[in-house]
């Protein structure tokens, strides 16, 4: 009887990995390659070179976190990890963006 009472559960705590793990995964890999090339051109790096190095960095990263995301106990952990962290990075690449800019 309780195991047909924790089957919805337990799909349920597989959709909201799935749901975190992609968007989830994207947004956070999306900042951290909008902060990190930011970051290298801000260095002196050139733009290009700095994107393409970052993007085939960023792959990998949401490689991890998408893995990340599955391996965890608890998946409030995760959607906290990943929308704090795709927040803070993004903020970073605008902060970082705009004092090139300026």
């Amino acid at each position: 009887m309780t195991r047909t009472h924790s089957r919805p559960l337990q799909q349920l705590g597989i959709a909201l990995r799935i749901l975190a793990a992609i968007p989830g995964g994207w947004a956070f890999s999306w900042g951290f390659v909008a902060c990190g090339t930011a970051a290298l051109v801000a260095l002196g790096a050139p733009f290009h070179d700095a994107e393409t190095a970052l993007l085939m960095l960023g792959l990998l990263v949401f490689a991890g976190v998408f893995l990340w995301s599955f391996a965890a106990r608890s998946v409030l952990r995760v959607c906290a990890v990943l929308v704090g962290g795709a927040l803070l990075f993004n903020a970073a690449a605008l902060l970082l963006q705009r004092a090139i800019l300026s």
